[in-house]
């Protein structure tokens, strides 16, 4: 545990707001329950036991799930046995790759090699400082958005933290002359097929293969539809020469595979889609459950408040800051502990494998759970509380990488990690430097699973202009 019970005590960290989560069954549960729970939301078929279980094996229909909880079984498998439990779920292929296509996210084998070998340098952390003056200026727009609502407007802050990293990720992929009708067009279709997709996919739990058809509802489709229209109108412009030159999609043209041959208008279209859904939602999500967890924190909210007004004195943060911002970037890796953007991650075993040293079939499903992994009651103190402190280099160490994995692990690590910690440390300090967002009463926040980790469907605040203003 890296909060020792001095620090704990020095620190009244045991008073620290404990934030919700789905409720955990004290007793076993019948089949037709968890079946009913899972549709309704992901995280809600797990005991309390299963908080401080090293591993769980389930049977499922006729699928065989082995659930990893203990940073032994993330290294055992996600590490040492990468090839072996390299392949997505059939779950996981059949939700996304209608939305997705053959994109880096649900590919495997010599197409997940190929791509992530394209796409993997285009978004990696040595080209932040490219990245990070579109995310500054976005940021500062969004202040401006928030004064003219008006001091003491209520807002629906999960909205518009996905409407501000749309705009980011949009204007960092498509360029800055797509224009916020186009980026609004995509969020609504993804919102739309993340509300409607089967996530439960029966045919896969009764060991279908993949080539049988999966249905998808009307409004599914459509919300597809809605997506892909969109990126491909992008798309045929870029490859007209209308686009700019300096987005990333344009270094997606220029990619070549290992043959030589460029990037069919499919594929890019596929991994446009898969850096914009990764650099949209995602983080997004963790703003929206960052700026709830800071104002429900006093103590979190005025250390947060010193720490701004001493790196940054008054003005807009920029890039620069980052690395003097620490509690901040605390916040931001604490929320994504407690609330992990994908909380669980599924594996399809290629072959015979091992979990904690117990055999695992080929066929058998693997999920590790960062979800479960970072409440682990014998991994960390004050599991269920919110303590950014547990992040400061200053007073505690750095927890287990194998304990810790927001962002996934192993070969298939997400490779825009950098870019959404920095992007998510600069829109908070850019926010909550100028505003007080406070929680709309009476609204009950509630942990929703489906495809991601998100506070509900809505998160209303009420936004105040902090005393002295927005930095100039």
């Amino acid at each position: 545990m890296n909060l020792s019970p001095e620090v704990i005590a020095d620190h009244r960290l045991a008073d620290s707001f404990v934030p919700p989560s789905p409720i955990r069954h004290k007793t076993r549960v019948s089949l037709w329950t968890l079946f009913r729970l899972y549709r309704q939301n992901l995280l809600a078929i797990f005991m309390e036991r299963d908080y401080a279980t090293r591993r769980m094996r389930k049977k499922v229909g006729l699928r065989t799930i082995h659930f990893s909880n203990h940073p032994d079984g993330v290294r055992e498998t996600l590490h040492r046995q990468a090839a072996t439990f390299e392949k997505k779920t059939s779950q996981q292929r059949q939700a996304l790759a209608p939305l997705l296509g053959d994109g880096l996210f649900v590919s495997d084998g010599a197409t997940w090699a190929e791509r992530r070998a394209i796409v993997a340098p285009i978004v990696h952390g040595r080209r932040i400082a490219t990245f990070a003056p579109v995310m500054r200026e976005t940021a500062i727009e969004w202040c401006g958005d928030w004064r003219k609502a008006g001091d003491g407007a209520t807002l629906d802050i999960l909205f518009e933290m996905g409407e501000l990293t749309a705009e980011i990720i949009s204007r960092t992929i498509f360029g800055r002359r797509l224009g916020r009708e186009f980026t609004r067009e995509i969020i609504a279709g993804f919102a739309a097929y993340q509300r409607n997709v089967d996530q439960t996919d029966l045919l896969s739990l009764m060991n279908a293969p993949d080539w049988v058809p999966r249905l998808q509802g009307v409004s599914t489709r459509r919300a597809r539809h809605r997506v892909h229209r969109v990126i491909d109108d992008i798309v045929d412009r870029f490859a007209r020469g209308e686009g700019d030159p300096n987005a990333v999609i344009s270094q997606l043209f220029a990619a070549r595979d290992s043959s030589g041959a460029p990037l069919t208008k499919a594929a890019i279209r596929n991994e446009a889609i898969v850096i914009f859904m990764a650099g949209h939602e995602t983080t997004a999500n963790t703003l929206a459950w960052a700026i709830y967890l800071v104002s429900q924190s006093p103590r979190v909210e005025a250390r947060l408040a010193a720490e701004l007004e001493a790196v940054l004195g008054g003005r807009h943060p920029e890039l620069a800051d980052v690395a003097d911002l620490t509690f901040t970037r605390a916040i931001i890796e604490e929320t994504l502990r407690l609330y992990p953007p994908v909380p669980l991650l599924g594996r399809t075993a290629t072959g015979p494998g091992t979990l904690n040293g117990n055999a695992v079939a080929k066929g058998d499903i693997l999920v590790v759970a960062p979800w479960l992994l970072h409440r682990n009651r014998d991994l960390w103190a004050l599991p269920d509380h919110f303590v950014p402190e547990r992040f400061d280099p200053a007073i505690a160490a750095r927890p287990d990488k194998h304990a810790y994995i927001p962002f996934a692990s192993g070969p298939r690590v997400c490779p825009g990690l950098t870019f959404a910690i920095t992007e998510a440390t600069l829109c908070l300090a850019t926010l909550l430097q100028a505003f007080k967002v406070t929680l709309e009463e009476g609204h009950n926040v509630e942990v929703s699973c489906r495809l991601t980790l998100r506070p509900g469907d809505r998160l209303p605040m009420v936004v105040r202009r902090r005393k002295g203003g927005e930095p100039s």
